[in-house]
């Protein structure tokens, strides 16, 4: 009983033996056999039948030019020269090659889509465009573009049944590569571009120009801000002069007040000289009359009383001519000599001439007046021509500045369209496609290959085969999956 139980608690182990692996190959020797020779005469008749020819070029990346800026500003700034190729260049020229557009023209160029007539797993014809796209996904898998380690050229290399089908793809994926690199660093149509837009600047150049040309003519200005400048000028000098004249002005009327006050008071003439003198015959007549009054008092005296009557009037006539005597010498006769007075003619005469020149400041204030009044308009006018000679000057001088500019453009677009007639591009083909003459890959290399192959398909199937088998091949099998001893077993009858 304990030996019974220690046969159903038997367990198969875990690893395998090469005894177990060589007893697997030896159940099924017919299946090894067979699998073997057929894949090995499968894939040496593939081989040789169906030949693969490996063509290859190379591209150089370089710094052969430097392409200007395209841009509207006259002050562009340079690009950035860089002595070394990056890595991100030569991944971008990469991507160019493998581009999907290029290799759908490869296709239509080299007619690749028209070996596309069947599918495999379907019995009618595929349509045109899916003819291209089977193509295109085959030749993106048969074409290989990459970079060569720590140099700036790019491998490309392509595998095909048939050599001259291996040259031509390569020598159209050349071609098309310098177009689509040339296309993708320059745009298309500068030339024209600029050539068209500086005609129409130079329409533009033409019309700015002939408005500033008639606007000088109408107004009959050369420099509008200089001759105002210069009018201005004058009519600050003339309104300075004018301030003078007023004050002038000022200083006269307040002269002349002060000449007529002086004037009224002052005399016409003065006393030059003043003689003194008695009047000799009133003298002379008075004292007659005063010894004839005498005379006749003394006769009268002589005849009649002191108190008579005409006595006392002879008395009283000789007093009054002893008064008359008295006030005669008392008040000589005053000769006096006058002159026209110096003074008086001076202040006269200075009148007269303040007179007249405040006449002159008044006509030269009054002209002055004028004056500035027209030199004002005439500025007011020139500023007005001013702003608008200065819009035409813009225009005209922003015209031709875009003038210059767009056709300094052209010229450089002229000179990349040269370069671009010549090939001269940052990448050369440095290694140009020929027509490969052997195989990818030796007869050696396909023997080797086929053997591998062989033995490993082989070795597969008979392993397979064993695994999918589910009968019991040895004692230990039936132990370990029924869980029941094995008491005796018979070989298997090989007669």
């Amino acid at each position: 009983m304990k030996d019974a139980i220690e046969i159903v608690e038997y367990r198969q182990p875990t690893t395998y033996t090469w005894r177990d692996l060589a007893a697997v190959l030896f159940r099924h020797p017919r299946l090894l056999l067979i699998s073997f020779f057929g894949v090995l005469l499968g894939a040496i008749a593939s081989g040789a039948l169906a030949p693969s020819y490996k063509g290859e070029m190379k591209f150089l990346v370089r710094r052969e030019r430097i392409d200007p800026v395209v841009t509207s500003r006259p002050d562009a700034t340079p690009p950035v020269v860089q002595e070394e190729i990056s890595q991100s260049e030569l991944n971008s020229e990469v991507e160019l090659l493998n581009s999907n557009d290029l290799l759908r023209q490869v296709v239509i160029a080299t007619g690749l889509d028209k070996k596309e007539t069947r599918s495999r797993f379907s019995l009618s014809k595929p349509s045109e465009e899916l003819a291209v796209e089977k193509a295109i996904r085959r030749l993106a898998k048969s074409l290989k573009a990459q970079p060569l380690p720590k140099t700036n050229v790019i491998s490309v290399s392509y595998a095909a049944g048939n050599p001259e089908l291996a040259d031509r793809v390569l020598n159209e994926v050349a071609r098309l590569y310098l177009q689509k690199h040339l296309q993708a660093h320059r745009p298309s149509g500068e030339f024209a571009f600029f050539d068209q837009e500086t005609a129409h600047l130079r329409d533009d150049l033409g019309k700015a120009e002939a408005r500033l040309a008639d606007f000088t003519r109408k107004k009959g200005v050369v420099s509008a801000p200089l001759e105002r400048d210069l009018t201005l000028q004058r009519a600050s000098d003339l309104e300075a002069s004018l301030t003078q004249t007023m004050a002038a002005m000022a200083n006269t009327e307040q002269r002349i007040r002060t000449l007529e006050e002086q004037l009224t008071a002052l005399p016409t003439r003065v006393v030059t000289q003043v003689r003194h003198a008695d009047n000799p015959q009133l003298m002379q007549q008075l004292k007659s009359t005063l010894l004839t009054l005498e005379l006749k008092r003394t006769e009268l005296l002589a005849k009649y009383d002191a108190h008579y009557r005409p006595v006392v009037e002879v008395e009283k006539q000789i007093r009054e001519t002893h008064a008359a005597i008295e006030a005669e010498a008392k008040s000589p006769i005053r000769d006096e000599t006058t002159d026209r007075d110096t003074t008086y003619e001076w202040v006269q005469s200075e009148l007269v001439k303040a007179r007249t020149e405040l006449s002159g400041l008044q006509a030269q204030a009054s002209a002055g007046r004028t004056a500035l009044a027209r030199f004002q308009q005439t500025s007011r006018n020139l500023q007005q021509a001013s702003l608008m000679q200065q819009d035409l000057l813009r225009t005209a001088k922003t015209q031709e500045e875009n003038y210059l500019l767009y056709q300094r453009k052209q010229e450089e677009a002229r000179i990349n369209d040269a370069l671009d007639r010549r090939g001269i591009l940052n990448v050369a083909l440095a290694e140009a496609p020929a027509v490969p003459v052997l195989p990818a890959r030796s007869a050696w290399f396909y023997g080797i290959l086929s053997v591998l192959l062989a033995g490993t398909a082989s070795v597969g199937a008979v392993f397979t085969a064993d695994f999918l088998d589910c009968t019991f091949r040895t004692p230990d099998e039936v132990t370990t999956y029924l869980e029941s001893p094995v008491l005796a077993f018979l070989p298997e009858n090989r007669e």
